[in-house]
């Protein structure tokens, strides 16, 4: 008996390390994906008084109930999963930590162990941007903001403008390579597109400067941009002033890529329009990530559009399948769809 005992123990060992050891090699060669998502107001159910955010209350205009609270976390985490739990995902449009905790605690996102990084930012209806973070996969180093102080020249019939703040994480990617990742939501197209641009062009020279003014400091200095821009990869904040060029053949480290512009060239987007899809959403990299040698080197680039996330509008076709339609609650997804890029590591 105490062979076959021993026997069976052994058996039972070996069973179990050689599927550690295969899931092991599994997640090695797997590429590490990084996402971002506006999730379309993402508020809790109470009323803060700094902040316009009364309509998102159980007794205010949208009704939001905590039925239909936990119905978008639900929402929110159907999209995480379907995009295999990004090692790293920015959000906007979300009210504040709690939901953000809230969030992390949905369905499979507990056992990923997802963190997050958040501060409040002074927008009036009280919504920030956010980064969640596998703790396994991403290490966190710092974490601060960029306040955005609109000089009046820019917002010259608007004072006292405020937006969302700009989120910066320094943080080590699969123990290979220190990044900086920020996380940002530009000013809306609200007033026509022109008399906007004014704002997003502001707001592009100061992620420009603060990226000049790190990569100064250290010159291996790595960086990842996400966000939703509320331009299109070839509008002038984006491309003029931010300066993130299409895709490179041959990559300098001293510039920014955009890793959505090839899909943006091909009338692809993450936002519809009136039929017309918009890319608002993207994922901008330093050259590092395009360089061979480089521990993390760019793969591919995406859209997150998948049947789910749409709905087949009469008019305009396929668009995405919302939470509100102004005061009208479909208990959708958002209007925006994900984006995601994958990164090999070497």
């Amino acid at each position: 008996m105490k062979m076959q005992s021993r026997l069976l123990l052994f058996i039972l060992l070996f069973f179990h390390l050689s599927c550690s050891t295969t899931q092991r090699g599994e997640d090695a060669d797997r590429p590490i994906r990084i996402a971002f998502y506006n999730v379309e107001n993402l508020f809790d159910l109470e009323d803060d008084p700094a902040t316009l955010d009364e309509d998102f209350t159980p007794t205010g205009k949208q009704e939001w109930t905590q039925e239909r609270y936990q119905t978008k976390l639900s929402r929110i985490h159907e999209v995480v999963k379907g995009m295999h739990y990004p090692a790293l995902l920015g959000l906007s449009e979300i009210e504040n930590s709690k939901v953000l905790a809230d969030l992390s605690e949905t369905g499979g996102m507990a056992a990923k162990g997802y963190q997050f990084a958040h501060f409040d930012s002074p927008d009036k209806r009280g919504i920030d941007v956010a980064l969640l973070y596998q703790k396994k996969l991403f290490k966190v180093k710092n974490s601060s903001y960029l306040r955005l102080d609109f000089p009046l020249k820019v917002i010259p019939d608007e004072p006292g403008y405020t937006s969302r703040d700009i989120l910066i994480v320094e943080g080590e990617i699969s123990k290979k390579s220190t990044v900086y990742v920020f996380v940002v939501h530009w000013p809306s197209r609200r007033g026509g597109l022109v008399k906007s641009e004014p704002k997003r062009v502001f707001v592009a020279s100061q992620v420009r400067n603060k990226i000049d003014e790190l990569a100064q400091l250290n010159p291996d200095a790595q960086f990842i941009v996400m966000g939703d821009f509320n331009d299109e990869t070839t509008n002038k904040s984006v491309a003029r002033t931010l300066e993130a060029y299409p895709l490179p053949t041959t990559p300098n480290r001293t510039r920014l890529y955009n890793c959505f512009s090839k899909l943006d060239k091909e009338n692809q987007g993450s936002y519809n329009y009136r039929g017309d899809w918009n890319m608002l959403d993207q994922i901008i990299l330093s050259g590092h990530f395009f360089e061979a040698e480089n521990a993390l080197k760019f793969r591919s680039a995406n859209i997150f559009k998948e049947e789910f996330l749409l709905y087949q509008d009469e008019k305009h076709g396929a668009r995405p399948n919302r939470t509100y339609g102004g005061p009208n609650y479909y208990g959708g997804y958002s209007d925006h769809l994900p984006v995601f890029i994958e990164l090999d590591a070497n």
